[in-house]
């Protein structure tokens, strides 16, 4: 049974972009919405670690922003869907620490990531990016403009898969979303050029298709038992030559959801993210959701 969906609000576009998409998510799994805002309280005539310099405590005005932007935003999205259960949390800790503990209790976090319009897409925060790399749970990025709190309904699920390691918990997620929207689903792998030891010339056009086919039963081989788990989700395979990240960017323009994963690393040093799964998060026009796994 699916716990909640979580959406951290900081009051910018992005982040009430955010909760609307959260608020549609949460009802597609037929889940609650969780709203959290993370704040570190400052207590009074704190000092500053180096310079020694005294803090002042925070006024009233100040204290009351964060509780009011939680009601506020609750009452807004009561009033859109009223059937949804709703609840908020003020987590007295600094952004990226609040909202990795509010990953560990969820089945979703959703965040907020500032968008630049056109082909650049995302702009992604280093709040957002240090929750990205580090959240145990999945987590959706949404950007703020003109498909911002939408779930569309007429795109597919664009999934890119890495077949050297394929994980059941990203192909799983993805083919869940796809169910739960009635839609599509579209597989993207990204794989490398056969070593090619001829004397000169270009690389005869023909062998990309035949390098291409012993990876195209893979990623079938890969696909079937979902399909047959998810029989109602049209599904689409494709091998690219290169990386897998321009091919998703592109799928986005016309997307529901892109997903992909993130390999989950001991080092606790580091933004381990991955080149495509980054490329992804930077310009990927429809909302991003980051999978973590082993």
């Amino acid at each position: 049974m699916s716990r909640d969906v979580t959406v951290g609000l900081d009051g910018s576009p992005e982040s009430t972009a955010a909760a609307d998409w959260a608020a549609d998510e949460a009802l597609l799994r037929a889940a609650p919405l969780r709203l959290v805002h993370a704040w570190l309280w400052q207590q009074p005539y704190a000092y500053l670690p180096r310079a020694g310099a005294a803090v002042p405590p925070m006024d009233d005005q100040q204290e009351e922003w964060g509780p009011r932007l939680l009601r506020q935003t609750a009452a807004r999205i009561a009033e859109r869907h009223p059937g949804l259960r709703v609840s908020a949390d003020l987590i007295a800790e600094p952004p990226v620490t609040g909202l990795l503990a509010a990953a560990e209790d969820t089945d979703l976090l959703v965040l907020g990531s500032r968008g630049l319009g056109g082909v650049r897409g995302f702009l992604v925060g280093s709040v957002a990016l240090a929750v990205v790399a580090r959240a145990k749970a999945p987590l959706a990025l949404v950007r703020a403009g003109e498909r911002a709190g939408e779930q569309s309904p007429t795109g597919d699920v664009v999934l890119g898969l890495d077949l050297e390691h394929p994980d059941a918990t990203v192909i799983g997620f993805a083919f869940d979303a796809a169910a739960r929207r009635g839609a599509g689903l579209r597989v993207v792998h990204g794989g490398s050029l056969p070593p090619y030891d001829g004397y000169g010339g270009a690389l005869d056009a023909g062998l990309d298709f035949e390098f291409d086919a012993p990876a195209q039963r893979e990623l079938a081989e890969v696909l079937r038992p979902w399909q047959e788990k998810f029989p109602g989700v049209e599904t689409h395979g494709q091998v690219v030559v290169g990386s897998a990240a321009p091919h998703l960017v592109e799928a986005s323009r016309d997307a529901a959801l892109v997903v992909v994963g993130r390999r989950r690393r001991r080092s606790p040093a580091g933004l381990h993210v991955g080149p495509v799964t980054q490329a992804v998060l930077h310009h990927a026009m429809a909302p991003v959701v980051v999978v973590p796994h082993d």
